[in-house]
């Protein structure tokens, strides 16, 4: 166990232990800074960080303690104070201190706000309704699940057709409710997904029973909260507006209609925020207050929030070298592609995914751009890869049904790989994942938990021969499922 810090040694707030907030604990205890810092780390919900990535699996069988990230006796181990099921309520800049719901408080040298985000639920008729609910904690989780197990509940409507608004649906879909979904834009995924691409995940979305109602917007919840039918709950009605103008008759709806950053104890206290909402911060994830930083979901980087764990993780590492002492380039804009497994489905993005197309995923006419396309709606499959023809440089693409060959053209798209000049074999039908032998060592080959091919083929030399074995690698998720086919 660590020795208690002594009475003038500067002191670290941490306000938030979600999954980027115990990434920073992690990486300061890696570099030995918990022995330089007395650290705090406040969290709201009564359990300490968890993975939130993986919520869903709580429907299929996993329980709490299966997506904790906190190994038991973590904060003990290495001296640092844990505040669970307590909230930061303000910031006093003047007296450099925070005061929390239990009316404690805690003076800092330093501050790092990880607030993350929270739904965002439109402001409509009827949002507020019981049986209404949002997709974001674990108790959120076990809220849906017991209104669920109400006799009288049958059909559940998500509203949002994004990332965790699919998400939501498998969840309903595994209560076995009858499940909607309803998504303003007029395909799923819209940031992720061109049209095509988005088509083939609705087919394989729809075979699972789901039904997709796209280009259709939430006008109200409507409905009685009378008892009916000899005791039973009239349902909560979700009118949507579409040509027939037929409602939806629902049970229980699910917000998932985006996040907006938690930033309200940064306003409060003066910071200065972005104007989508966001904590500003530099290179080095300052506030405009030099002794607060912000990271993750909070955090306004170039006028945006970034709602990827990925970038949270850098981040976390970024101001963990900074408190540390050592020298850090900064953090720089990150990658955002994903790849992630949706009802059973492989969806995938890199680059920018829609360099010299359009929404729809056809030539935007640019003479200089090559689209390669493979679609085969039998075998569930789409893969877009776009070339710049004058570099022959991958700018960027898409994958549904097949993702095995993600890793490698990540990393063409960033220029850490040379792409080959001729991509066909990229895009039709993959046999397998390609070697990594002829990977540069610092080439990035799992961008959440950051491993590069080096540490990988260093880990192989060793005897690594699962993900367990990869101590870069904690949790099978996102980024380490980059690292599978490489080790097995």
């Amino acid at each position: 166990m660590s020795p208690t810090p002594a009475p003038d040694t500067p002191r670290l707030v941490v306000v938030g232990h979600g999954m980027v907030g115990h990434r920073l604990l992690q990486e300061l205890v890696e570099r030995g800074a918990h022995e330089r810092w007395a650290i705090t780390v406040v969290g709201e919900e009564p359990r300490p960080a968890y993975d939130r990535v993986h919520l869903s699996a709580v429907f299929d069988g996993a329980t709490p303690d299966d997506l904790s990230l906190v190994t038991p006796g973590f904060a003990a181990a290495h001296g640092i104070e844990q505040l669970t099921g307590e909230a930061v309520v303000a910031i006093d800049r003047e007296a450099a201190a925070v005061r929390t719901s239990s009316g404690r408080t805690l003076p800092y040298d330093h501050l790092v706000l990880a607030t993350g985000s929270a739904p965002f639920v439109p402001p409509i008729p009827g949002h507020d309704r019981p049986g209404t609910f949002v997709y974001r904690t674990l108790d959120d989780l076990a809220a849906i699940r017991a209104h669920a197990e109400q006799p009288w509940v049958r059909t559940g409507v998500v509203v949002g057709g994004g990332l965790l608004g699919l998400e939501a649906a498998n969840a309903l879909r595994l209560l076995g409710l009858e499940t909607h979904v309803v998504e303003m834009a007029t395909r799923l995924m819209p940031v992720q997904l061109d049209g095509a691409a988005a088509a083939e995940l609705r087919r394989q979305v729809e075979a699972l029973g789901i039904r997709i109602h796209t280009g259709v917007r939430t006008r109200c919840l409507t409905g009685d909260t009378e008892l009916v039918d000899g005791g039973d709950p009239a349902a909560a009605v979700c009118t949507i507006e579409r040509e027939d103008d037929d409602p939806i008759p629902a049970d229980l709806v699910v917000f998932s209609a985006g996040i907006r950053p938690r930033d309200h104890l940064a306003r409060d206290a003066g910071l200065a925020v972005g104007e989508r909402g966001g904590v500003i911060v530099d290179d080095q994830l300052r506030t405009s207050d030099p002794s607060i930083s912000a990271i993750g979901e909070v955090a306004c980087v170039e006028g945006r929030c970034l709602g990827l764990v990925a970038p949270g993780y850098d981040m976390a590492r970024t101001v963990a070298a900074r408190l540390s002492g050592e020298p850090s380039a900064g953090f720089t804009t990150p990658d955002l592609s994903t790849k992630l497994k949706l009802l059973g489905v492989d969806v995938a993005s890199f680059g920018d995914a829609f360099a010299g197309v359009t929404p729809d995923g056809t030539p935007a006419g640019d003479p200089d751009v090559d689209v390669l396309v493979w679609s085969d709606s039998t075998a569930g499959v789409h893969k877009r890869l776009t070339r710049r023809r004058s570099d022959g440089r991958l700018l960027g693409g898409v994958l549904v049904g097949d993702a095995a060959d993600h890793q490698q053209l990540r990393m063409m798209a960033l220029g850490e790989i040379e792409a080959p000049s001729d991509l066909s074999s990229w895009v039709a039908p993959s046999t397998g994942p390609r070697e990594t032998g002829a990977l540069p060592d610092a080439a990035g080959v799992c961008s959440c938990e950051n491993v590069s091919a080096g540490a990988l083929r260093g880990a192989i030399a060793d005897g690594a021969r699962t993900v367990e074995d990869l101590k870069a690698c904690t949790a099978a998720g996102t980024g380490c499922a980059g690292c599978v086919p490489m080790v097995t």
